[in-house]
């Protein structure tokens, strides 16, 4: 089994910048086996993708949303993967999950269905 625990969200107001950590664990885990990714919900709408990075952090995708604002990073050894959100807007306010999963091609793990394990998420809220 694989835990997922986020942590550093919080309320910061618009344009501010926050960074999100992933710490995956498990008796099994190596991270450098999972494609990561990052997704969040806000209150009535549906789970949406953010980003993801593949297994050595080569190759990242993001949603249009958050291109050139968002940075998604792994480091392996830790077992950690990281969102670094910049210049953030009231509508980046959400809970954001982590996850793991084990396949990139065809969707570049953009969607629920790429991903086995989830995170709890962690809060974040952009007051205006």
């Amino acid at each position: 089994q694989v835990q997922l625990v986020e942590s550093g969200g919080g309320l910061v107001p618009a344009g501010a910048s926050l960074r999100l950590s992933c710490a995956a664990s498990g008796r099994t885990f190596s991270s450098s086996s999972y494609v990561m990714g990052w997704f969040r919900q806000a209150p009535g709408k549906e789970r949406e993708f953010v980003a993801s990075i593949n297994w050595s952090g080569g190759n990242t995708y993001y949603a249009d949303s958050v291109k050139g604002r968002f940075t998604i990073s792994r480091d392996n050894a830790k077992n950690t993967v990281y969102l670094q959100m910049s210049s953030l807007k009231p509508e980046d306010t959400a809970v954001y999950y982590c996850a793991a999963g084990s396949r990139w091609f065809p969707t570049v793990a953009s969607y629920p269905y790429d991903y086995h394990y989830w995170g709890q998420g962690t809060q974040v809220t952009v007051s205006s």
